[in-house]
């Protein structure tokens, strides 16, 4: 019998890729900080997100009216970044992501578009593909984001609590 990083939530593992892009949805997702690191080689640089990242909407039951969330710290990282673009509105509320999009390539370059649109943000970047680590088991709250307590803080670590 296979088990489950976290059966409670459903969550069936703590790393995530590219690879499971159809399978993945960030509606919703609150960012809580971004990096672009470059390390001594150039390229390729690095973005980093740190999010809220929902692993599951859970319907209202019984008499409740409201949906409730299993959710986890995660780091998003997409490797070899460039040509990152992007445009921040007024930052009165945190930004938080409406849709990832996963473009062709819109030149010879093998790498695709990766378009993050978000509630007062917009970002654009090619990369080959990303990695995305849930940093601590899924919580089951009633908001979709996590308090700074409940998430340990900002923190870009790239290592999976499972």
């Amino acid at each position: 019998m296979i088990s489950l990083p976290h059966a409670a939530s459903g969550l069936s593992k703590a790393t995530w890729t590219d690879a499971d892009f159809p399978n993945m949805g960030w509606h919703d997702c609150r960012i809580h900080a971004v990096s672009i690191g470059v390390d001594d080689t150039l390229p390729p640089a690095r973005l980093l997100l740190d999010l809220d990242y929902i692993v599951r909407w859970v319907q209202p039951a019984g008499e409740e009216r409201h949906f409730t969330f299993w959710i986890a710290p995660a780091t998003l990282v997409f490797e070899g970044a460039w040509n990152i673009d992007g445009k921040l509105g007024p930052l009165h509320d945190l930004m938080e992501i409406a849709d990832l999009h996963r473009l062709e390539s819109p030149d010879s370059s093998p790498e695709p578009l990766w378009h993050i649109e978000g509630q007062n943000f917009d970002l654009r970047l090619r990369a080959a593909g990303y990695t995305q680590f849930l940093r601590m088991p899924p919580q089951h709250v009633p908001q979709q984001i996590l308090t700074p307590a409940e998430r340990a803080g900002i923190s870009f670590a790239e290592q999976p609590f499972a």
